[in-house]
């Protein structure tokens, strides 16, 4: 398992920007859901047109650009862009294997590209080397604490403790409780555990992490007021109590 990343954000300290354009839904969905545990703004599109509009209404620091689209295909929407002076660094997301057809997108202008199927943590790790490259990410000096009511845990040092008390946690464990505290009061759902923990290890199986959310429930909540709920039928979430 990889250590953190520090987090980036542009210069003016403010989120950076990424638009995901792709017209298969539950992709930009998935991708949606791992660009913003990044603490990023996004915005997505089904189509070329809804690209170009969207570029100029949301000015990205990077864009995942899919190259098979319905009506403008991605090499259009990046030669238009470029065409217009936008500089913007683009990711290529494509079906096909070929060497023909990644030379094909690096050569129309694009930064990189990954091809389907592949890791939300890949598309995540490209975009933060895009983006770094292009001068427009810098890393934070945030204070890496993540806080759930009287649950601290702290990113650099990975210590964890609740309302004073010590939590020793397996690197596995840690990995969880970060996911779901970096997402409070939001719901994640078994398949988005399993690839932002697991990288999909084993299997896609959800047993995994019903196992691990009961340890995590052992050693966070026993003898206390729950933190982490079960939304029946959907997933996970971590919060306070009201």
């Amino acid at each position: 398992m990889t250590s953190p990343s520090p987090a980036l954000q542009r210069p003016d300290g403010s989120a950076l920007r990424v638009l995901v354009v792709d017209d298969e839904q539950m992709l930009t969905d998935l991708l949606s859901m791992a660009l913003r545990m990044e603490g990023w703004e996004v915005r997505t599109a089904a189509s070329g047109y809804e690209a170009l509009q969207a570029a100029r209404d949301f000015g990205p620091d990077a864009m995942v650009l899919d190259i098979m689209m319905p009506d403008l295909d991605g090499m259009a929407v990046l030669q238009r862009l470029r065409q217009s002076g936008d500089e913007v660094p683009v990711l290529f997301l494509t079906a096909k294997d070929a060497v023909s057809d990644r030379v094909a997108g690096l050569t129309a202008g694009g930064d990189d590209y990954v091809t389907k199927p592949f890791s939300l943590e890949e598309v995540v790790a490209r975009l933060r080397g895009l983006m770094r490259r292009a001068g427009t990410a810098h890393a934070s000096t945030a204070e890496p604490i993540l806080r759930v009511g009287d649950l601290t845990l702290n990113e650099d040092s990975h210590e964890v403790d609740r309302s004073g008390d010590e939590i020793e946690l397996t690197a596995t464990e840690f990995e969880l409780l970060r996911y779901l505290m970096r997402n409070q009061r939001r719901v994640v759902s078994k398949a988005q555990i399993l690839d932002r923990v697991w990288n999909y290890d084993f299997g896609g199986r959800s047993s995994v992490v019903e196992l691990y959310i009961s340890y995590l429930r052992k050693k966070i909540d026993q003898g206390r007021e729950p933190l982490i709920h079960t939304v029946r039928g959907v997933g996970y979430m971590i919060k306070a109590p009201q």
